[in-house]
Formats: C-alpha cells, sequence, structure tokens
C-alpha cells in the first residue's frame, strides 16, 4: 500500500521531513501536500511539487492522505494532533511533543480513541553518538554507570525565530533538551527519583539559552544534561563512567575513546605523592601501565530509519519504536525541570 503523508507547517523542519522521505528510500510513503500560514513557504512547497493547502482542514480533509506530520511552533502541537486524529489520520509530531505532560494526556487518550498512530520525532534515537553510548552501556564495555553527562555546546548567544519567544515554546530546554533528555530516559528505564534544573537567560529575557539538568534515577544513576549557547571552550560531548571504565565522546564526529584500569601485578605504593596540586594518595595520577585505551565500539545509525519504523508499524504491526507513553515521561520530566528553575528546589518523582 502507498501511503499520502500532508505536512501541517512547511518551515526548515518540514522541508527536512519531505526531502528525508523523498531522498533516504522510505517505502510506500509519498508526501503530496502542505499546509502553512506564510504565502511565500506555499509558493516554496508548490514548487516542489506539493500542493499547498490554505487551511489545515483543507489538507486533513483530504481522503488520500492518512499520515500527518505536525511541524509547527510548539505551542500549536496539541490542537492540530488532535485535529488530525479525529480526522482519521496516522500522526506523526515534531519535538517538544507539547508545552507540558496534560496536553500529551489528552492527545494519547485522543489516539487510543480514534486508534490512529501517534509518534514523535525524537529523531536523535539515531544518532551516532548516542548510538555508541547505547551499545557501549548495553555490551557492558563500562560496566554499570553511575554517572553520565551529555552536552551541547554552541557560541553564537542567539534563539532563531520563534525559538526566542516564550509563547510559542522557545527555549534550549524545549529545543535541545528534550532530545537529550529522551536519549537517556530510552537508554535508562528505572523511575526518575529527583530533578534539579538551573536555567541562564543571558541574551534572552524570555526563554532560556543556556541550562543545566540533574536527573537522579532509582537505579542509582545520576544524569546531567547541559545546552549552552554561549560557550567557547566546550567540554565533551559525552562522558560515562562505570564502575569498570570510562567512556568520553569528545565531539559531534565521534572522536573519543573508553579507558579502563589494568591492575594485574601492579603494586601501589603507601607513600604520598607529591604532585602539581599538593600532597596525595587519591588523586595522584595513574601510572601509564596501569590503564588502557580501547577504541569506541562501531554503529551504523540513520535518521529515516524512524520513518520505515512508522510504516512498519501502520503496514506490518511491528514495535513502535518511539512509544507516546515514553515521550510522556519526559515531558513529566520537563515540567519538574521548569518547576525546578522557577522554584530554586528539587523536584521529587517518580516520574
Amino acid at each position: 500500500m502507498k501511503h499520502k503523508l500532508g505536512l501541517i507547517g512547511y518551515g526548515g523542519m518540514a522541508e527536512y521531513h519531505h526531502e528525508a522521505i523523498q531522498t533516504r528510500g522510505i517505502p510506500n510513503i509519498e508526501v503530496v501536500a502542505a499546509h502553512d500560514i506564510r504565502q511565500e513557504r506555499l509558493e516554496l512547497a508548490a514548487s516542489k511539487g506539493l500542493r499547498p493547502c490554505r487551511t489545515a482542514d483543507e489538507l486533513l480533509n483530504d481522503k488520500e492522505i492518512d499520515i500527518v506530520t505536525i511541524a509547527v511552533p510548539n505551542n500549536f502541537h496539541a490542537g492540530y494532533a488532535i485535529a488530525a486524529l479525529r480526522a482519521g489520520k496516522n500522526v506523526v509530531c515534531e519535538k517538544p511533543v507539547t508545552m507540558n505532560a496534560a496536553e500529551l494526556e489528552e492527545i494519547i487518550a485522543v489516539s487510543k480513541e480514534t486508534g490512529r498512530l501517534f509518534s514523535v520525532h525524537q529523531n536523535r534515537r539515531w544518532d551516532k553518538d548516542f548510538r555508541i553510548v547505547k551499545k557501549a552501556v548495553e555490551d557492558g564495555l563500562v560496566g554499570k554507570p553511575f554517572y553520565i553527562e551529555d552536552r551541547v555546546q554552541g557560541s553564537n548567544g542567539v534563539l532563531h525565530g520563534w525559538r526566542g519567544a516564550k509563547i510559542n515554546g522557545g527555549g534550549m530546554l524545549y529545543d535541545w533538551g528534550v532530545h537529550l533528555l529522551d536519549q537517556i530516559m530510552w537508554l535508562e528505564k528505572s523511575p526518575v527519583k529527583e530533578v534539579f534544573c538551573e536555567m541562564k537567560y543571558i541574551f534572552n529575557d524570555e526563554c532560556d539559552d543556556n541550562f543545566k539538568l540533574y536527573v537522579e534515577f532509582e537505579s542509582g544513576l545520576s544524569a546531567h544534561i547541559q545546552v549552552d549557547t554561549y560557550c567557547f571552550c566546550p567540554l565533551p560531548k559525552w562522558q560515562v563512567q562505570g564502575d569498570e571504565a570510562t567512556l568520553v565522546i569528545d565531539d559531534w564526529a565521534c572522536h573519543g575513546r573508553i579507558v579502563r584500569a589494568r591492575d594485574e601485578g601492579v603494586e601501589w605504593t603507601e607513600n604520598i605523592v607529591y604532585t602539581e596540586a599538593g600532597p596525595t594518595r587519591t588523586m595522584a595520577p595513574r601510572r601509564k601501565e596501569t590503564i588502557q585505551e580501547d577504541p569506541l565500539p562501531e554503529v551504523e545509525t540513520d535518521w529515516s530509519d524512524y520513518y520505515k519504523n512508522i510504516m512498519a508499524v501502520i503496514d506490518h504491526g511491528a514495535e513502535l519504536i518511539v512509544k507516546p507513553e515514553e515521550s510522556l515521561r519526559v515531558m513529566k520530566v520537563i515540567d519538574a525541570a521548569f518547576l525546578s528553575a522557577r522554584t530554586g528546589k528539587s523536584v521529587s518523582g517518580p516520574f
């Protein structure tokens, strides 16, 4: 069966969805129409072979369209998603799925009522850096993790377009934080025990342009998520500390290593060690012969696997990879993070 997809919103992300589906060989799906409130974007959609729809209802009333991808500012996601589900469409929604968990709970209820698929475009579950971390943890290459740090750091200090407007759900926690949090919460299934978030408003009075988010899981794992827009000396993209090794990924190019102890046959001295920081034993640097460095595991990733999974679910009843219930769990932590930032206090789960 050939599925026909319509886009609500034809901004930069919708254009990405269109081109990705066209160029990455996703079977049984064709993008046929787009709605946008801006005339110039409708004209662009038409120039690329799509039928321009001046209203969302025009697109939703098209009986041939059975999948709708929503790529509009965040505060409009819930309304369009519910309307599309009630129109009998399967729905893919850009992230963050909603402005809060309550809105997503309403969408999930309508999805169950109508029997239509609903999923959030958490494409960064297929990021190579994350998949390396996931494989290393699942294969036991660091032992049992107890700290995970993940960062995205830039230096332009600008929130572009509507992402700088509070009413539209702008800010870095919604824009990047939801991706990084989704990755870690997909990796770690135990409930979230505690959330603490610190936000900065350096160049934008309405929306956070820098934040640090700390998440403690009931399993004992602690995660630190950091997003900065004005940092000129970036820290490693990932650091995973386990009880057997430490994994580091330095950058998006996935340069990194796994470092572990090699203590067989090593004799440790009881003497104080004198370092540039003064006398110490605990913090003295290890001798080279007591550690080994291993390469990061190899992985193959492709963002198009998201839509391939959507097709497999609709056509063959496959298991949905990005489940709405997982996104709801993430949104509950996002809600807690905003509350923590407002009050300056940690927020207790479980989430």
